[in-house]
């Protein structure tokens, strides 16, 4: 029998690449919540100001969204038994597409297991070796996972420009094959949005099926949170929309809107649907009871934003780099402060942790090299109180590590 000592020997490249991270400075290991996910919560034992979530508007511990959860347990029991294709699609979950589509302004809806399968699911599923993917630089990880399992040529361009975008466009519109433009709503890193109406100009110019992932703007942009897309005017003219039930809308998973055949289509095709089983139907309620209160509640979506502006504000009064000189300037409740540097911007996250705030250190790969930042949320249920602690907090441990004056 072969020992664990000498089996660890096939897994050896792993720990060497451990042992890299921690000289770098960016090794990290999870911090654990004990509580609810709150303005203020419990991570490792320590009470700290909340500025690492996407529990944007606080929906995760609404008593509505709770009612929904358990009733529906009580009513269908804890899980669905099978992938959606076989037996497990309950008519709760069918009820939440049907929302979702109302809520999108669209023909249809389906609902994956999260936002990163749908990206993947969908991108993977609806093109192949001989179409084309022109893509945003900075587009999320599973629009990139998705483009290379689709097997299409992928043509990337630079951030937010129209214009490179349309010189890669123009390069391949007499080439065989389908063509897909595709962008990020909201962008996760920086907190800028993308110019989705004039890359749907370019889509229709050029004849491209247009599709906008709106993860970070679900919730946060366009009318009652409705997302990128109706925040520019843009209903009936992006082909796939994608969005999350696992940030604004406080729990788990994500879905894609558009057509009906589009749905239909990835209802047979897109393999994170076919081979996952559903959703539990305490979360599928979750969800639904969630869009009532995207409809209803629209001052929370206004509390976001006056937290936001405020927040912003006085990071920038105090010196830090929030982005807008050498990245783009974040719009939304995703602000970075840049540091750049990922053994200093691992410090500052865990000394703003000592000192009572969450704010998660970001350093490559999944931001370029150079690019090193706490990344920090805003959300509706922050005070503020707590956002002026949290400042006051962020301000010392700058000085004192020399990164403000």
């Amino acid at each position: 029998m072969i020992t664990t000592v000498a089996r660890r020997k096939q897994l050896a490249h792993l720990t060497e690449q451990i042992e890299e991270l921690k000289q770098k400075g960016t090794f990290f290991r999870l911090r654990v919540l004990e509580d609810e996910q709150e303005a203020v919560c419990t991570y490792d034992g320590k009470r700290v100001i909340n500025l690492a979530s996407n529990n944007y508007l606080g929906l995760t511990s609404h008593p509505k969204l709770r009612e929904a959860a358990i009733e529906a347990t009580r009513k269908y029991g804890v899980g669905s038994g099978a992938v959606r294709t076989i037996a497990g699609t309950m008519r709760i979950h069918m009820e939440l597409e049907e929302k979702i589509a109302r809520f999108k302004n669209v023909e249809a809806c389906v609902v994956f297991q999260s936002g990163f399968t749908a990206n993947a699911g969908t991108v993977s599923s609806i093109l192949g070796k001989e179409d084309f993917i022109i893509s945003d630089e900075l587009n999320h990880a599973s629009i990139i996972d998705g483009a290379r399992l689709s097997r299409a040529k992928i043509k990337v361009f630079r951030h937010k420009d129209v214009a490179h975008a349309e010189e890669l466009l123009r390069e391949i519109q007499n080439e065989a094959g389908r063509k897909l433009l595709i962008t990020d709503g909201v962008f996760s890193m920086d907190g800028d949005i993308a110019p989705v109406d004039r890359l749907c100009d370019l889509a229709d110019k050029y004849g491209t099926i247009m599709m906008v992932d709106d993860a970070h703007a679900s919730g946060v942009l366009g009318r009652n949170g409705r997302g990128s897309v109706d925040h520019f005017h843009c209903d009936g003219r992006v082909d796939v929309q994608v969005g999350t039930l696992s940030k604004a809308i406080g729990a788990l998973g994500g879905y894609v809107c558009g057509s009906r055949d589009l749905i239909e289509y990835l209802y047979h095709r897109a393999r994170p649907f076919l081979f996952s089983t559903s959703h539990p139907p305490s979360v599928a309620a979750t969800c639904i009871a969630a869009f009532d209160i995207l409809e209803n509640e629209p001052e929370r979506i206004q509390r976001l934003w006056d937290n936001t502006a405020y927040f912003k504000q006085q990071l920038a009064s105090a010196g830090f780099n929030i982005g807008g000189v050498t990245t783009p300037a974040s719009e939304t409740p995703i602000t970075p402060v840049i540091i750049g540097d990922g053994r200093a911007t691992m410090e500052f996250s865990r000394k703003l942790f000592d000192a009572g705030v969450m704010a998660t250190g970001i350093a490559f790969p999944t931001v370029p090299e150079g690019k090193a930042r706490v990344r920090t949320i805003m959300t509706s249920e922050h005070t503020r109180a707590q956002l002026d602690e949290a400042l006051d907090v962020m301000s010392r441990v700058g000085k004192g590590m020399g990164l403000i004056s």
